[in-house]
């Protein structure tokens, strides 16, 4: 064998190692990285639930019943009655 083809055998050698080194770094960030992955799908369905859940109490706290239930109870309030009622109109205004 020449000096040259040792060279080139060398050469060859080195390229398939860094090859080698590449290839396993690369699996390693793959694998690293499906790891986080999924780690961040959990996070999204964790708030997805979380979402969803106070969604539904929103929509429990806020339905018209409770409001006017609360108004009542908790604020002494009370639909007006028809002497209460005093309108108000502007003079001079065109109505439409």
């Amino acid at each position: 064998m020449t000096l040259h083809g040792v060279w080139l055998l060398v050469a060859l050698v080195l390229a398939v190692m860094l090859s080698a080194i590449a290839v396993v770094h690369t699996k390693y960030e793959t694998r690293t990285l499906f790891s986080e992955l999924q780690h961040l799908r959990a996070q999204r369905d964790a708030v997805d639930v979380e979402w969803n859940r106070l969604r539904l109490e929103e929509a429990a706290l806020s339905t018209h019943v409770r409001v006017e239930r609360k108004a009542r109870e908790q604020l002494g309030m009370f639909n007006p009655r028809f002497n209460d009622v005093l309108l108000i109109e502007e003079v001079g205004r065109v109505h439409p």
